[in-house]
């Protein structure tokens, strides 16, 4: 049996692949920790084999995405320098194939379609979370609280993060109709009860400001372009005021009092303060990818001890910019935030410009996400991350002029008929 080319790489007649690939690769992001090397291989097998399809059409021009490479390929290039050059060799092309796997579903899925399996996606691993979740106790501030079948509540919260924006987008951005609206409810009354379990305060925030960037930014839309730039530039400047005078206010300490945090944000100013130690060793270059946490290496021994982490693995400095600094150095977090920025900035000034764009709405608002949460977490730095993915996805769409031209739907030429 012959399948046509379009139900696997056309946007315009793939949904149900796309929605399927999608969805079953947020599963894997979540889970492959549980589910091992078949998991990932299963990944790989819904992305890598679209380029014997059609590789012109799957791969498109790579020298657009140059800069979208750079940090993957810096980090692949300090295996020679590494502290562990065999566990840096194996994260580098790790990092590497699956940027790749990101870029090739930039091809293939359109945003629509990116918003139903990120809905799919998130609402299956949200699901398998509450069935077969667990609570677990906080040595730190002595609370137990609902990790779902992740090793960590902030995990959960993010998923759950997805899940609101991904149905804010179904919802209110106009993306989708019918069933869907219904499905994103779903998503949204799973996600909000994981979010109160979860008591992730970096997700509840998180959420809570982007969800209210999706109806802002909606919101401004009504407004042409050139009064639109005006009234968020005096937007978000007022924000930034506003957080200032509330952080030095008491603001900043009243917020985490209500999550039951302390000013040491559960030890994680002390984590910092030790990543940023670790990274004067080696300012310019770092250690090499992924080489600080590695047993035996006497310094991720002591802070797996001082935080309790009996298992010896799955931490991190919860900061991407100093986690990328100690293994990748100044240079290679230059490199991480460029492309952070860059396709935050870019779907920025598509919003702002264009009379309506529903896609860069939602992938702005999806790098909005990831931004706010790199100063807590490390979602774009690590491989098989449902963070780095959309990261490189929504990068990979800016970057793409031709396919975001030829998704466009051309307004009907009238033709001139004879007498």
């Amino acid at each position: 049996m012959r399948i046509a080319k379009a139900r696997l790489i056309g946007p315009a007649g793939n949904e149900a692949y796309g929605v399927v690939a999608v969805a079953l690769s947020f599963f894997v992001f979540a889970y492959s920790f549980r589910f091992g090397q078949a998991s990932i291989l299963a990944y790989y097998a819904l992305w890598l084999p679209l380029v014997a399809v059609d590789y012109r059409r799957v791969l498109g021009n790579y020298r657009h995405y140059l800069w979208i490479f750079a940090f993957a390929l810096f980090a692949c290039l300090s295996v020679f320098w590494s502290q562990a050059p065999g566990v840096t060799a194996r994260a580098a092309v790790q990092y590497l194939s699956h940027v790749i796997c990101a870029l090739i579903a930039v091809r293939v899925v359109d945003t629509r379609i990116l918003v139903r399996g990120g809905l799919v996606g998130t609402g299956l691993v949200l699901v398998f979370s509450l069935l077969f979740g667990v609570y677990h106790l906080d040595p730190l501030d002595g609370t137990y609280s609902f990790v779902g079948a992740f090793a960590s509540k902030n995990q959960l919260g993010f998923y759950a993060s997805l899940a609101v924006l991904f149905a804010f987008a179904a919802l209110f951005l106009g993306v989708e109709r019918g069933v869907w609206k219904l499905v994103a409810v779903g998503a949204v009354l799973i996600a909000l009860y994981c979010l109160k379990a979860s008591q992730s305060a970096t997700s509840v925030l998180t959420t809570a400001a982007v969800a209210g960037l999706c109806l802002s930014l909606r919101a401004l839309e009504m407004l042409a372009p050139f009064h639109r730039k005006m009234l968020f530039t005096a937007l978000a400047v007022l924000i930034v005021l506003t957080g200032l005078a509330a952080a030095y206010g008491g603001g900043y300490a009243m917020v985490l009092g209500a999550f039951g945090k302390d000013a040491t944000l559960t030890g994680r100013t002390y984590l910092w303060q030790q990543g940023i130690v670790a990274a004067g060793g080696a300012p310019f270059a770092g250690i090499g990818y992924q080489a600080f946490w590695v047993q035996g290496f006497a310094e991720a021994e002591r802070l797996w001890a001082d935080f309790f982490i009996s298992t010896r693995s799955g931490f991190h400095f919860h900061n991407t910019f100093i986690a990328a600094t100690v293994e990748t150095g100044l240079i290679g977090c230059f490199l991480l935030t460029m492309v952070l920025v860059v396709t935050l900035a870019g779907h920025l000034g598509r919003l702002l410009s264009a009379a309506r764009d529903g896609e860069a709405l939602v992938l702005f608002t999806v790098a909005a996400l990831l931004a706010v949460r790199t100063f807590v977490e490390i979602d774009i730095l690590n491989p098989y991350h449902v963070g780095s993915f959309l990261l490189y996805f929504s990068a990979g769409k800016l970057a793409d002029g031709r396919w975001r031209r030829a998704v466009r739907p051309l307004a009907p030429r009238h033709h001139a008929v004879p007498a």
